[in-house]
Order: C-alpha cells, then structure tokens, then sequence
C-alpha cells in the first residue's frame, strides 16, 4: 500500500508535466498578413538609384572614330573587343573626337550588355590632340 501512495504522488505531477508541455501553435495567419503591407509600404517608400545594366570593361584604346571605338582589355591583352555607340552616346563621341579623341594607350571604361557589341557608356580621359 505504501508503494501505491509514493507511485501515485510521482505519477500525477509527471502527468501534468506531460500534459502541459504541449508544442506551442504558430501564428495564425491573419497576424502575418496584417504585417506584410508594412514591410512592402516601406521597401516602396525608399527611392533608390537604378544601376546601369551590364558589365564594365577596363580596356586601352587601340582605335576609335565617330562609330566604334576597338579595345583589348587590361587584364587579358590577348582579347580585342570592337563596340559600336548607343544613340546616346554618339553625341558625346563625336565631341570628344572633335577635340582630339581617343588615341592609342588611352585607358579607358567601357559599359556594355553581356553578349552585345553596344557600348552604352565610356569613362575615361582622352589624351591630348597630337
């Protein structure tokens, strides 16, 4: 009979352990979706600056004139790339070719579309007018 009772005085607050440690519920899904307008209103709110598309090439001259300027690159100069201009660019071109243009081992920057032959912008200092 003793060993009952002490059994007995184990068994019950296990029990309630047992039954009290359930897995909590997650959150129901109304409280998720109440936060999510927050977080896109604030990811819209936050005006950046759109990046140009495309790959930068550091390169040297070899020739350039009013349609396409060809370069080899800097790291590899094994590689020669030949760009024609973007519309936008061609202004700016023919400005820099008035004043003397690119000559040859001027370093320059070229932007352009992977698998494209369009320069769409150049950086780089022209050298002065032979």
């Amino acid at each position: 009979m003793m060993k009952y009772r002490i059994f007995a005085t184990l068994i019950a607050p296990a029990a309630a352990l047992a039954i009290s440690a359930t897995p909590a519920r997650a959150q129901a899904p109304a409280a998720v979706a109440a936060a999510a307008p927050i977080i896109s209103e604030i990811i819209s709110s936050v005006s950046a600056k759109p990046k140009p598309q495309g790959n930068w090439l550091k390169a040297e001259v070899i020739h350039a004139d009013s349609n396409t300027i060809i370069v080899h690159e800097q790291a590899n100069g094994m590689m020669i790339h030949t760009f024609n201009f973007a519309p936008e660019l061609k202004d700016k071109m023919q400005a820099i070719l008035d004043h003397g243009g690119f000559q040859y081992g001027d370093k320059v920057s070229i932007l352009f579309q992977p698998g494209q032959s369009v320069a769409l912008k150049i950086h780089g200092k022209p050298s002065k007018p032979l």
